[in-house]
């Protein structure tokens, strides 16, 4: 942050850009199966300062790990009964998945021309691994994560009340659990899920020979 200035900048602005852009996605795909909710709660904008947490974007910068504010909906105003939920919550991760396709094709136009201590070039590095990061950590299936979505409208269906309240309930304590394991005794157990992925996703654009 002290010694290198720029590049933290420039590091805080593609986090904004991809958080601020995942959290639109969910307000738009609510909006668009006809539920109003985001929108009316002023959510359904690209104005970073409508899906910024103080205290996430305070532990982001300190401990490497933070949040945006979750975006409100409601899903009994959903077009799509069983499957809006998911549909909401994977509208995020693809949102992800679109601004990291647009960074590593920028990235292996621009960094062989412009360098790689280009402010440019590292916003695009920056971009890239962030919204990739982004993307497989909110795929994790437990909630409040978005791959949680999908399995609870698996278990759609009153027989599976009892299982997905459990899912509900205890899902965020063991994300809790994962999360400070891997931050206070170097566990590892969320990097498992992501480096392997991450790295498939890097040779699919062929940037393992530019990192």
């Amino acid at each position: 942050m002290f010694s290198q200035p720029a590049v933290f900048i420039v590091w805080l602005l593609s986090v904004v850009l991809a958080l601020t852009v995942h959290e639109f996605a969910h307000a738009l795909a609510a909006t668009l199966q006809g539920d109003d909710t985001a929108k009316r709660m002023g959510r359904l904008t690209l104005n970073p300062l409508a899906h910024m947490d103080l205290f996430g974007l305070l532990a982001l910068v300190f401990v490497h790990f933070g949040w945006g504010k979750p975006v409100p909906f409601n899903p009994y105003h959903l077009k799509y009964k069983k499957w809006g939920a998911f549909l909401v919550g994977l509208a995020g991760p693809v949102s992800n998945l679109m601004l990291l396709t647009i960074s590593a094709l920028l990235l292996k136009a621009l960094a062989p021309v412009l360098g790689g201590n280009n402010l440019l070039v590292v916003f695009l590095g920056f971009s890239f691994f962030i919204n990739a990061g982004l993307m497989l950590f909110n795929l994790i299936p437990l909630p409040p994560l978005d791959g949680s979505k999908l399995v609870l409208a698996l278990l759609h269906g009153h027989r599976w009340d009892n299982l997905r309240y459990s899912i509900e309930y205890y899902g965020p304590y063991v994300l809790m659990f994962a999360i400070l394991a891997d931050l206070a005794l170097g566990v590892g157990l969320i990097s498992m899920l992501i480096d392997r992925p991450l790295m498939l996703i890097m040779r699919f654009f062929g940037l393992d020979v530019i990192f």
